[in-house]
């Protein structure tokens, strides 16, 4: 990623945060081998041998073999069942602190409300997309900018706060200013 002019300036300076859930806010109690392990029996069961490894690999090749809705169902079961059992991360005492605030991941939309609502952190949420709410996912700038049209948020006066390259990543494709938790 490159240094962007506001790469020095303060999270509280920004009309609007934009976070990532998932080991930002909060961090999901999902076993992701199993999740791994489950999606491929779900391919196994269908008599489909994909040449995929990864739990996103996977997902990506879905859809050719019909199997996108019932691969989306065991990620998203696991998913929210995480949310419930989540642990709160010290960055979700941030939250509320900005004028206008939206969540934007890659966990399903349900298991972000619901880690939201566990947590106490659904109020002063004005938005959240997850993996399943627009057509594509991150690093894709689609969701962050989603994110932003709900809340109604110019680039130049929001941040996306993530803990991966993969939100520095889609911060800097869609032209917003990015920090990662550890800068926070």
């Amino acid at each position: 990623m490159t240094d962007r002019p506001d790469s020095d300036r303060p999270l509280d300076s920004f009309d609007a945060v934009v976070w990532d859930l998932d080991g930002t806010l909060v961090r999901l109690a999902v076993d992701w081998n199993r999740v791994t392990d489950d999606v491929a029996a779900t391919f196994e069961s269908a008599g489909v041998a994909p040449d995929a490894r990864t739990l996103w690999e996977l997902m990506d090749v879905a859809g050719r073999f019909g199997l996108r809705d019932e691969v989306e169902a065991v990620v998203a079961d696991y998913e929210r069942a995480g949310a419930r059992d989540s642990e709160r991360l010290r960055l979700a005492d941030a939250v509320g602190d900005a004028g206008a605030e939206a969540v934007c991941s890659l966990n399903c939309e349900a298991a972000c409300r619901l880690a939201l609502d566990v947590h106490g952190l659904s109020a002063p949420v004005d938005a959240v997309v997850g993996r399943d709410t627009v057509p594509a996912r991150k690093p894709d700038p689609e969701p962050l900018l989603e994110a932003l049209r709900r809340i109604d948020a110019p680039l130049g006066d929001a941040v996306f706060v993530g803990d991966s390259e993969s939100d520095g990543e889609t911060a800097e494709r869609a032209g917003v200013a990015f920090r990662h938790v550890d800068d926070v």
